[in-house]
């Protein structure tokens, strides 16, 4: 189904898919598709044209592909692999010279490893992590809030924090050597008459893709292409790390939270020999980007000098490559306002549709239940035929839709309210509403999802 009037006027203005880089020259770089015999040679600058999506005559040297996936993050892998269960090939176009193996781990829970077994990976990775039997909250100075083990509410809870860069060759090792294509960045997004999908990379290289699903992450250009904002700051921002120790860390399999004021931080085993820890702060701006190791380390302990010295031993075990620094960030939405999650064979998957707060422990997992879904409805399309593939992405948003917006909020609000600053207020929070009022059960009522087997 060719995009609509109305959608076509929308995409009229041209917007960079480089706007990372304030150059619009590049050399052009090795690429693991097959070079073309209309590339340039290696040496030749080229002009990468602003991006469109208006009609045009697809060539006849144009590479064909059913299925193009942008983006080999957890989506993206993801969702390949859940297709290629189902006999679906897909080419994953990468923009990074590999994976993106950088920061620390993210947590994992039952949802999200009813996914991962559902595309046949929870038990490659379960060997590796270690199960979290429970969660602690302290406060700033030591005193412990309340505890909660995960199996007196809930038998079935499964909760494992799992390091994103084993997650990501783990899915990645599931599929064919040349399912990846890296140094792969999109240059440039058109419509044929035929509706399909022409993407143009920075190496000169035209690919023609029958559908596209875009997994490119919360700065994702395709959505900002299909109408979508730009995330929105939620005033917190966070240091990550993962500690290493060589001879075994000493730390119960459970999740230690510290609320503090208008600080919290938290840290969880990984494996026998990693622990993960975040610290998340107030702050007015996301403020400038720092890369410097020691530079994040200082600040990472000037916020918490003055907590248990855990926390800070674990900032000091912590290698210079898995520290990082990140503004939070978030988009809602809207019913009836914000755009559909596809326009004709193009669709969104994971953080590039529904960028969510770190606060319930909910962007993966939700990334692998869409790619699922999304995986059920377009095998639907492609095999019985009884559905159109523009069908299968509309019936894919109304099911994703009712999930993810009140979790997006919530999140939200569970941030706002554990960073309050206000003495009067934390007080409260500290003496009544954690040790009294806080249950389990509602905390995590969000990881009850079902669906079928692929």
């Amino acid at each position: 189904m060719d995009l609509s009037s109305s959608t076509l006027l929308l995409f009229k203005s041209h917007i960079s898919l480089s706007s990372s880089d304030p150059s619009l020259y590049f050399r052009r770089r090795t690429s693991s598709i097959p070079q073309q015999p209309y590339c340039v040679p290696a040496a030749t600058r080229i002009r990468v044209r602003p991006i469109s999506l208006s009609i045009i005559n697809a060539r006849a040297d144009d590479r064909k592909e059913d299925i193009v996936i942008v983006g080999a993050g957890i989506a993206g892998l993801a969702t390949a692999v859940s297709l290629q269960r189902l006999g679906i090939r897909t080419l994953v176009l990468e923009q990074g010279e590999s994976l993106r193996t950088g920061g620390t781990s993210l947590t994992l829970f039952k949802n999200g490893w009813k996914a991962l077994d559902a595309i046949g990976v929870g038990n490659d990775l379960r060997s590796q992590f270690l199960e979290i039997q429970g969660m602690v909250i302290k406060s700033e100075d030591g005193r412990e809030l309340r505890s909660f083990r995960f199996k007196d509410e809930d038998e079935s809870q499964e909760v494992r924090a799992v390091e994103r860069r084993v997650l990501l060759e783990t899915l990645a090792s599931k599929l064919p050597p040349d399912a990846i294509s890296f140094s792969s960045k999109l240059a440039n997004i058109e419509r044929s008459e035929n509706g399909e999908t022409l993407l143009e990379l920075e190496d000169g290289i035209r690919i023609s893709a029958k559908i596209l699903i875009a997994c490119d992450g919360i700065r994702s250009p395709v959505a900002k292409l299909m109408g979508f904002p730009e995330p929105n700051y939620v005033g917190h921002c966070a240091f990550r790390g993962l500690a290493y120790f060589p001879e075994g860390q000493p730390f119960e399999p459970k999740v230690n939270y510290i609320y503090g004021k208008g600080v919290r931080a938290g840290y969880v085993p990984v494996s026998d020999t990693k622990v993960y820890w975040f610290i998340c702060f107030n702050s007015s701006s996301p403020g400038p980007k720092i890369t410097d190791p020691s530079t994040l380390r200082q600040q990472a302990e000037q916020l918490v000098r003055n907590w248990p010295t855990d926390l800070i031993n674990l900032i000091n075990l912590t290698p210079d490559d898995t520290i990082i620094r990140s503004s939070l960030v978030d988009r809602w939405l809207w019913p009836s306002i914000s755009p559909p999650v596809s326009t004709g064979s193009i669709v969104l998957v994971g953080d590039a549709w529904h960028p969510m707060t770190p606060n319930l422990g909910q962007g993966a997992c939700c990334a692998l239940e869409d790619s699922i879904v999304l995986t059920k409805k377009l095998a639907e399309a492609i095999k019985s035929k009884r559905v159109s593939v523009e069908e299968a992405f509309k019936a894919y948003g109304s099911e994703r839709w009712p999930r993810i917006f009140p979790l997006t909020v919530r999140a939200y609000l569970v941030g706002a309210l554990l960073q309050w600053d206000n003495p009067v207020i934390c007080a409260l929070r500290d003496n009544i509403i954690v040790p009294k009022l806080v249950r389990l059960g509602p905390v995590l009522e969000h990881t009850n999802f079902e669906f079928d087997p692929l």
